[in-house]
């Protein structure tokens, strides 16, 4: 499945709000710099957002990162050739630091800087109030200056909105940014070099100049989950990326995820996916063709 770059770029404006209204959605799997604020107002269909795959509807509200690749695909009936149904979303675009380079430094921003940081997996907020998609709705008839207080209002709501869940795993978001890194932690750079080759405890607690006890408790109190885990879902993060680049058999994927033989990796894939390899491609490349 071919990655696009497409142009959210807002102009002259800190940010862009519009209503797009169509047969259907952009099918198209893509990225920005931007990110990006998604309401659904009508249609149903699948969203894709990084290894994420989810049903979407009207009234949901996500936050999409800058860089993190997506596509809302309708379901079937909305390409029939007589169909009338509508595709209706409010997409807000903008720069992280789009009230400028130290915007997000300052002490009463700090939920809106932690925002963004999650962004970067996507965020879902579950049982968004009527009122705030009422606010966010309202940002496609105001004047630049108020569109864009209103809009710090809404980033404040959201950053403090309970009830939530990120998207797109961990070991995906690692993945992408695997070359650009430039992680100063001996242990976890280690991991990224090695991850698609065998990575032994012993080997890695050596690094730390730890013995291997010492170093499992210290890893899973810093990460919160054991050291084979985190090195697991990094395997299946890029495992996920080489499945909907669809260029190798899954067995061979598996290989270069770092799995030894086949079904460690199916038992693996579906234990974090909750998905066997098979199906997740089946689903990718149904929705994606």
């Amino acid at each position: 499945m071919k990655l696009h770059l497409l142009d959210r770029s807002t102009n002259n404006t800190a940010i862009s709000v519009r209503i797009n209204s169509y047969p259907n959605f952009l099918k198209i799997w893509h990225y920005h710099p931007e990110l990006e604020l998604v309401t659904i107002l009508k249609s149903k269909g699948t969203r894709f957002i990084g290894d994420s795959i989810k049903k979407f509807q009207p009234k949901d509200v996500v936050l999409i990162g800058k860089n993190l690749p997506h596509m809302w695909l309708n379901d079937a009936n909305y390409f029939e050739e007589n169909s009338k149904l509508k595709a209706e979303a409010i997409s807000v675009h903008f720069k992280e630091n789009f009230l400028g380079d130290s915007f997000l430094d300052l002490p009463e921003m700090k939920s809106i800087s932690q925002l963004f940081e999650k962004a970067k997996q996507g965020i879902y907020f579950k049982n968004v109030p009527k009122k705030l998609r009422q606010d966010i709705k309202a940002l496609t008839t105001s004047s630049d200056f108020y569109k864009t207080h209103q809009f710090i209002d809404i980033l404040h709501k959201l950053s403090n909105h309970k009830s939530y869940k990120l998207l797109a795993s961990s070991g995906y978001i690692n993945s992408l940014q695997k070359e650009d890194s430039t992680l100063s932690n001996q242990v976890i750079g280690y991991i990224f070099k090695n991850f698609n080759q065998e990575i032994s405890l012993s080997s890695v607690a050596q690094i730390a100049n730890m013995n291997t006890a010492a170093f499992s408790r210290s890893f899973k109190r810093v990460h919160r989950k054991t050291f084979s885990k985190y090195v697991n879902e990094i395997r299946i993060g890029y495992a996920c990326k080489l499945l909907q680049e669809n260029e190798l058999n899954i067995a061979t994927i598996g290989y270069e995820s770092g799995f030894n033989n086949l079904s460690n990796f199916n038992r693996q894939f579906k234990k974090i996916k909750n998905i066997s390899p098979s199906s997740y491609l089946k689903k990718h490349t149904n929705h994606t063709k």
